[in-house]
């Protein structure tokens, strides 16, 4: 069975991977778990409580398919956790890794974003992590997608959704027809 991980913090962004994980378990039968630093409840910026199914240390990249950084406050603040070694240990499995609007902070500050199309919040957002991969960002509202490397902007939640499905072989005409239902909401005023 396909299994997402996705790694939540305090404060974390919760809209911002909903649509990936309720589209991902209910439609496609993926199954999804949630992990944070330490294995500890964490607080919604919308105080939506969790209970982790697991700590980010436990984390086996054998295991999983995709593991994926939800935003929120923390992985831009001086205390950020560090998730750099289940990032890397992901990406050398070969496994998808993504991260949306501040996720991708904590994917630059791992360093994998050095040598990968990508994006963010914005082209200032990335560069106080010491990465290297600044020629390579992309300004653009939707994901980006690289290989097994997945980043967007925390206003792209649909298109994170869809690009991370994308990596797993999951594109169908029915996540076609689900984007445009998405889509033709956004290009009215």
């Amino acid at each position: 069975m396909t299994t997402i991980v996705t790694i939540l913090t305090d404060d974390y962004a919760d809209w911002e991977t909903a649509l990936l994980n309720a589209g991902a378990r209910s439609y496609f039968k993926i199954d999804t778990r949630f992990a944070t630093p330490g294995g500890r409840p964490v607080v919604s910026a919308g105080g939506l409580k969790v209970t982790p199914d697991l700590a980010v240390e436990d984390i086996d990249p054998a295991a999983i398919d995709a593991l994926i950084v939800s935003g929120g406050t923390a992985w831009s603040s001086p205390d950020a956790p560090d998730i750099s070694k289940a990032l890397k240990a992901a990406r050398s499995a070969g496994k998808t890794v993504a991260g949306i609007c501040d996720g991708t902070v904590a994917m630059a500050r791992a360093g994998l974003l050095d040598e990968v199309d990508h994006t963010s919040n914005s082209p200032d957002n990335l560069p106080p992590t010491g990465y290297k991969g600044a020629s390579r960002y992309k300004d653009q509202p939707g994901a980006v997608i690289d290989g097994k490397i997945v980043t967007a902007s925390g206003a792209a939640p649909v298109t994170f959704m869809a690009a991370v499905l994308e990596t797993l072989g999951l594109r169908t005409p029915d996540l076609d027809a689900y984007l445009a239902i998405y889509g033709s909401e956004h290009g009215k005023s």
